[in-house]
Parts: C-alpha cells; sequence; structure tokens
C-alpha cells in the first residue's frame, strides 16, 4: 500500500519538512531540527499537521449507551461541547485505541482516532454497533486537522477569531466559527503538554489556514513543527503512545492510566479484567527512568536487573527539556519503585537506569 499525503504534504516541502513515512502517511519529521522546534512549543509557539488522525461522527438515540459499552471513561459525565480522553478496550482489557470524544448533543459525538489505527478502529466500531440504534460516518478523509501548541498560541489563534479563546476552558471546544474567514471546528487540546488549540477543517482549507496561522505567528516566533518533537514533547509530558505505552496486548491499568477507567459505570468491554487488575494490581506496569551513564534508551530494548530481563523499553530519548535521556518501560511491578536501579540494554551493553517520578514535565 503506497503512503498518503495529507493536503499539506507541498506545503511541509515548501517550508523545508524532512519527509518520512509514519503509520501509512507522508509527514515531516522534522524541518529546522527536532530540538529547535520542541524549544519554540515549549517555550513560544509551533504548528503541527494532523490530518492523518482519524475522525467518526457517531449520532442517534443510542450514540450514549453505545459509547459507554465501547471505552472505559465515563461519557455520561461529558457537558456539551467538552471533550474526553478515553482507552476503548477489547473484551480481556487490551487497548483498541485511545481516543477523544467531543461532545457535540445528547445524540451526536465526534471521535478523534489514531492515524495507524483508522481502519482497525473503523471495523471494530461498525462489528460492535450491531443490536445498537447509531449511525457510523467515517469522515477522516473529509476532515484535515492543525495543531497550534505552545504558551503564545492564544494570542497567535485570537488575531484570526471571534471565538471567545481566553474563556474555552482546557478540554471544551467551539463546534463551529470562523478562523481566517473559515469554517471550522476549535479545541483547546493537544498533545505536548502545553497549552493549544486543534483546529479541524475541510481539506480544502488547510493550505490556507496553514499561511494564515503561520503568518499571524511571525511576530510570535511561530514556526512550524514535525513528528520528531511532537514525539518528544508528548514523551517528556508522560503522554502514552499507541503501539508504544498502549497496545492489545498492553492494558491502561498497566500503561498507568487507570484514572481514564471508570468501573463505577456499569459494564463496558474489558471491565472484568482491568477490575481485576486494579483490585490484584498489575504484575507489569509502565516506569519513568533516566539514564545515569550515556546512552540513549530506545523502544524494544531490553530492561535487566541483576542479570535477569525483567521489561521492555517503550519509549526512550533524549529529553530537551529536561536536558536528560529518559525512558518509559514496561517492567514487572515491583520494580516501579521510586530510586529502583536496573539496566537498559544497548547494543550489547548494559547502562545503568534509575526509575524516577512521572510526568517527567509539567507546564
Amino acid at each position: 500500500m503506497t503512503a498518503q499525503e495529507t493536503p499539506l504534504y507541498e506545503t511541509h516541502v515548501k517550508y523545508g519538512g524532512k519527509i518520512v513515512e509514519f503509520g501509512g502517511w507522508l509527514l515531516p519529521v522534522q524541518y529546522t531540527g527536532i530540538i529547535e522546534e520542541h524549544k519554540a512549543v515549549r517555550e513560544k509557539a509551533g504548528l503541527f499537521d494532523v490530518s492523518h488522525m482519524g475522525e467518526v461522527l457517531v449520532k442517534g438515540p443510542d450514540a450514549l449507551v453505545f459509547l459507554q459499552k465501547l471505552v472505559t471513561n465515563d461519557v455520561a459525565r461529558l457537558a456539551d461541547t467538552q471533550v474526553q480522553y478515553t482507552p476503548m478496550c477489547y473484551p480481556d482489557g487490551g487497548t483498541v485505541d485511545d481516543l477523544l470524544i467531543y461532545k457535540r448533543s445528547h445524540d451526536e459525538y465526534f471521535l478523534v482516532i489514531n492515524a495507524s489505527n483508522i481502519q482497525k478502529d473503523w471495523n471494530w466500531l461498525q462489528e460492535s454497533s450491531a443490536g445498537f440504534n447509531v449511525n457510523l460516518t467515517n469522515l477522516s478523509d473529509e476532515t484535515a486537522e492543525l495543531a497550534l501548541q505552545g504558551p503564545l498560541a492564544e494570542a497567535i489563534l485570537s488575531k484570526l477569531t471571534d471565538a471567545p479563546l481566553r474563556q474555552l476552558g482546557y478540554y471544551w471546544f467551539v463546534p463551529e466559527t470562523k478562523v481566517a474567514g473559515k469554517t471550522v471546528m476549535v479545541s483547546r487540546t493537544g498533545y505536548t503538554g502545553e497549552d493549544g488549540f486543534e483546529i479541524y477543517c475541510r481539506p480544502e482549507d488547510a493550505v490556507y489556514l496553514w499561511e494564515a496561522v503561520m503568518d499571524a505567528g511571525k511576530p510570535y516566533g511561530l514556526i512550524p513543527a514535525g513528528l520528531g518533537c511532537r514525539d518528544t514533547l508528548r514523551f517528556e509530558a508522560t503522554l502514552p503512545l499507541y503501539g508504544h505505552e498502549l497496545s492489545a496486548s498492553i492494558t491502561p491499568i498497566e500503561a498507568g492510566i487507570g484514572k481514564f477507567v471508570a468501573l463505577d459505570k456499569g459494564e463496558f468491554n474489558g471491565r472484568a479484567a482491568l477490575a481485576g487488575q486494579k483490585e490484584n494490581r498489575p504484575t507489569r506496569k509502565i516506569a519513568g527512568f533516566v539514564l545515569t551513564e550515556r546512552g540513549i534508551p530506545r523502544a524494544d530494548y531490553p530492561v535487566v536487573c541483576e542479570g535477569r530481563r525483567i521489561g521492555v523499553v517503550t519509549t526512550g530519548s533524549y529529553a530537551p527539556t529536561l536536558d536528560k535521556n529518559i525512558g518509559l518501560a514496561l517492567v514487572e511491578a515491583e520494580y516501579v519503585k521510586l530510586g529502583q536501579q536496573f539496566d537498559i540494554e544497548i547494543r550489547g551493553k548494559y547502562v545503568p537506569a534509575e526509575v524516577i517520578a512521572k510526568p517527567f514535565y509539567h507546564r
């Protein structure tokens, strides 16, 4: 299967983006450099193309009961125009995906799913909808998305819209407004650990909106940002990445995001397995660690203690904000104590590491 291009592909090339394939999409990994883009988002602002993400509309009288069965968080707690983060699990507690749910009304919800899972999630949603009075629409091909992230995001976006951004709380959205004259949906959400907004638009408006936001952001030091710093930013904030900290074989409890599992809301997929893990403590968990000697931990590197393999690195990197080489690893639960020492096997060499508190970064 050939990799897909987002509506902004030519724009990324124009801005000097270094294009790579990610989850079946051709996207910029960086423009000027990962560390420079990372620092811009932490200190000023960066603009990301996240049009590869998937979107599904769930409508109908059973929309709420359908979603309550499918996801682990309590969708009933959402007010209109509020956004919720939630895992979605298989009956055995393994993770189908993690997603955002936008509540438009009591019978209409907009889901944002991971790019690499679009087909799998779509099939799962359709299969699971049997017996529910719901209508599902895959809007992925009809939706482009820009993410403006960083402490100056509000100041920049305010130049282009009359939407009441200052009053818009974190994880709330404006269903329809104008940005630079184009009709869009705007939410105060993101995947960087910083303040910011995500702008959902028609694919044919994406290039125009990108340029409008870049122009408005010039006086504020806004720069385009690629996938490379999107990963280092989310990783410093310890936000899980599907396929790394979450997967069909890693539950939300093991991933350390049990606060998004509402066991008290009634029956849902994976509830029994997750309740069992919460009660008896999972046998393995995600630990945060720092290398105490030189080396960069990478995904799939073995974690070893006293010569015995106790787990595997899920994400590892140099963390620009902290100036340290840190990682996340799925390890046997007894090794997730602060100060615990173990080794990361990097190309046949054991490099010492120590368990540290998560998240690694707070804004």
